[in-house]
């Protein structure tokens, strides 16, 4: 089991830089792939960025290529992960949910074994 916990969410400007971060602790050979989603009011959960097991690869949503970075870490006991996001828009206001667990790279929310419980993100123009 691979608990998750997001942080760095608040209130932002358009134009502002976040970065989200999110511990996932646990068995750390079950972390796998791991993944950014997204939920806005009133809408369904919305793949955000994707990143493979190793970190050398992933995959970000249209709406965030060029102004957002997926990283993360393995080395210490415990897995991070990380979501830069530039030049922020007000439609980015939403709860950003991190998950793990997944065989590789997936915007499929079902490919994901593990989930935080989210981080809210507020934008305003």
């Amino acid at each position: 089991q691979v608990h998750l916990v997001e942080s760095g969410g608040g209130l932002a400007q358009a134009g502002d830089s976040l970065t989200l971060s999110c511990t996932a602790s646990g068995r750390s050979d079950s972390v796998g792939a791991m993944g950014w989603f997204r939920e806005a009011p009133g809408k369904g959960r919305e793949f955000v960025a994707s990143i493979s097991t190793s970190g050398f690869n992933n995959w970000l949503a249209d709406f965030l290529k060029g102004r957002s970075t997926i990283y993360r870490d393995n080395a210490g006991a415990e897995n991070t992960l990380w979501l830069q996001m530039n030049n922020l828009k007000p439609e980015d206001t939403a709860l950003y949910y991190c998950a793990s667990g997944a065989g590789g790279i997936t915007s499929q929310p079902t490919s994901y074994k593990s989930w935080g419980k989210g981080t809210l993100v507020t934008v305003s123009s």
